[in-house]
């Protein structure tokens, strides 16, 4: 169904976003359960991250009073070959996720909604930071696939994924800082 408007649309997003969320948990999980922390914790974060993106997207939705619809999302996939194929989705996820808020921008302008617009802003450079970010991590998962706990090695020593700290431009959460 295509959505009516950038509302719909934004809606429509907290789904993709949680279906994000879920999919990071199921590769934290993957390699919890091999033993590697460092990438199990990268992802659980991301996890966390993407569920908050859902929630900055609610916020904005009932702080502009329009309709909040929580929806349910498909299965994540959980049954990967190697090392290499989670990161890999990842990086396919964050691509698609990037298309998805460029296009929410684009038709925020196209609708004459400004402050849609500019809410989208963030998003649009959070997008750049996570492709970059993923991007890297495929290439580092590439390298040391055969080695992994060199690859575990390398994120503990240069902080790959660690918290940045707080972003001042973020917009708010629904449910604040949970």
């Amino acid at each position: 169904m295509t959505p009516s408007n950038f509302a719909d649309a934004l809606n429509e997003q907290v789904a993709n976003e949680y279906a994000a969320h879920q999919q990071y948990v199921a590769i934290a999980v993957h390699y919890d359960d091999a033993t590697l922390p460092r990438l199990a914790a990268f992802f659980y974060r991301q996890a966390v991250e993407e569920r908050n993106h859902a929630m900055m997207i609610v916020r904005y939705l009932l702080d502009a009073d329009h309709e909040v619809r929580i929806p349910g999302v498909a299965a994540p996939e959980v049954g990967f070959s190697d090392a290499v194929s989670p990161v890999a989705l990842a990086l396919e996820q964050e691509k698609r996720v990037t298309a998805q808020i460029s296009a929410l921008a684009a038709r925020a302008r196209d609708e004459g909604d400004y402050q849609g617009e500019q809410f989208m802003q963030w998003f649009i450079k959070e997008q750049v930071e996570e492709v970059s970010t993923m991007s890297d991590l495929l290439r580092i998962v590439e390298m040391g696939k055969d080695n992994l706990l060199a690859v575990e090695e390398y994120m503990a020593r240069e902080g790959i994924g660690e918290d940045e700290g707080d972003d001042p431009t973020a917009p708010v959460a629904a449910g604040g800082a949970l």
